[in-house]
């Protein structure tokens, strides 16, 4: 699984022209389901996401996570960030989960999020969403549940 991390100080998400929801400080995951992924990488991208230090504390350091500052959590799917563009002009999905699967396993990892933090906010998967996002910092890092299973460099 991929998750592109966000930090915002507000975003919000529309689907033909209704907004569903938003939040205030907190964070914005563009969550991609790839061929093969599990259960166990939503549990380490959920994990690994709300315990980010990656909020300031009060000397401006990155030294507070989602939970800590007690932030919104608005999280999309995004099947795009599985976009393989080495050949051609026209991205390639073959990465992606198929979209039953991917489903399944994103409403998988919502739970997981809902069980973790008070406010999770979610866009609807397979649905044609506008997506504010007001970056702050801006401070956008990508997560790859596939990186768990790579060693540290030494």
């Amino acid at each position: 699984m991929r998750a592109l991390i966000q930090r915002v100080s507000s975003a919000s998400v529309s689907i033909d022209g209704e907004n569903i929801g938003g939040i205030a400080v907190g964070l914005v995951v563009l969550l991609g389901v790839g061929e093969g992924d599990s259960s166990e990488d939503a549990r380490y991208l959920v994990d690994k996401t709300i315990n980010l230090r990656i909020f300031p504390d009060n000397d401006g350091r990155f030294d507070r996570s989602l939970l800590d500052i007690s932030g919104g959590l608005l999280v999309v799917s995004q099947f795009t960030l599985y976009a393989d563009t080495r050949k051609g002009r026209r991205p390639s999905f073959t990465e992606a989960a198929l979209p039953e699967v991917a489903n399944q396993l994103y409403e998988s990892t919502i739970e997981l999020f809902n069980d973790s933090c008070d406010n999770v906010i979610t866009g609807r998967f397979s649905e044609h969403m506008v997506v504010d996002i007001q970056n702050d910092g801006p401070v956008t890092i990508m997560l790859d549940s596939a990186d768990r299973l790579k060693p540290r460099n030494q």
